[in-house]
């Protein structure tokens, strides 16, 4: 009897080490699920914490700011609530400004966009010296925007500008003008140079996406009997789109913030007549010495530009279901 009460101990002490060893390798293997669920942190850390420095947290000192009492000085004197945006709001030069910012930003994208639709499908042709044209096509995104615009700004001058000259010489003009001293001309004039700026990345984006598209693609659709006309419109353009999305709204937000432009060519005059929000918020901060409405411009900048990227990718989208 006795050794039949050890054999039933021994039996069942190796029974609960039994059941207690699956239990502790349980927890070790969740906790190892766990680790190894964490080690893509190790690899996007670096990242998010560049993020974070660089994107987030200028956005929330930049609304943050606005919402401040500073001085000229830049001395903190409290809380100023929605101050900053209530004087804004009461500018009488910022709804000529926003205006102006929206015609500039849709038409500089506007025009750049289907210009360089018709160079990359140039560039995609062969050619004799179609590399040379290639490499010729990077120097004005190459180029430092501020120099070429200081640069423009030269050749559009009433006294030596090259482009009266040549003007002049061809017989279209009988005396020099002053581009930039006439707000519509000037504003027109800086356009200009805002795509001739564009033009090169976006052309190399659109080409890009028209070498992806297969040479069967157009074998099936010449099969067909479409033209060179119906087979750009039903083939190329539908293919296109994702390359047309990235270059739109890499375009929207490098114009939308595009200062050197303005700045080196009218510096936003006369007066604010060829101002942007960007040279604007710039002439509240700096001129003006009011640095907590130009925080509050800054941030209705920043909203500015979520709107018109939020509408144009809706609109894409609405366009691709309907299609």
């Amino acid at each position: 009897m006795a050794v039949q009460d050890v054999t039933t101990r021994t039996a069942g002490a190796g029974k609960q080490r039994t059941s207690a060893a699956p239990a502790r390798g349980s927890h070790h293997g969740r906790n190892g699920r766990r680790l190894r669920a964490l080690e893509p942190l190790l690899w996007l850390g670096p990242a998010l914490v560049l993020i974070l420095a660089v994107v987030v947290w200028p956005v929330v000192e930049m609304a943050r700011t606005s919402l401040m009492d500073i001085s000229s000085t830049g001395l903190t004197r409290g809380f100023a609530g929605g101050a900053n945006y209530a004087e804004l709001f009461a500018e009488p030069d910022l709804p000529g400004v926003v205006l102006r910012t929206l015609v500039w930003v849709v038409g500089v994208v506007t025009v750049t966009i289907i210009v360089s639709l018709a160079l990359a499908q140039l560039l995609n042709s062969r050619f004799p010296g179609r590399r040379m044209v290639r490499w010729a096509l990077i120097v004005p995104w190459a180029a430092s925007v501020l120099m070429t615009a200081l640069t423009w700004r030269w050749m559009l001058n009433n006294f030596y500008g090259v482009v009266n000259r040549v003007l002049m010489d061809v017989g279209i003009l009988d005396k020099p003008v002053n581009w930039l001293a006439h707000p519509v001309q000037a504003f027109a004039w800086m356009m200009a140079v805002a795509v001739f700026v564009s033009l090169p990345f976006t052309a190399f984006v659109i080409l890009s996406g028209l070498g992806t598209i297969p040479a069967e693609v157009y074998e099936a659709a010449r099969l067909d009997g479409a033209g060179p006309a119906r087979t750009y419109l039903s083939v190329t353009l539908p293919l296109l789109r994702p390359s047309l999305l990235v270059a739109a709204v890499i375009n929207v937000i490098n114009v939308f913030n595009s200062f050197p432009i303005i700045w080196a060519m009218t510096r936003g005059g006369p007066g604010f007549a060829t101002d942007t929000t960007t040279t604007y918020m710039y002439k509240l901060a700096f001129d003006n010495q009011a640095v907590g409405e130009s925080a509050a411009m800054a941030v209705v900048n920043f909203a500015l530009i979520l709107l018109v990227v939020l509408v144009y990718l809706r609109v894409v989208r609405r366009r691709e279901e309907i299609g």
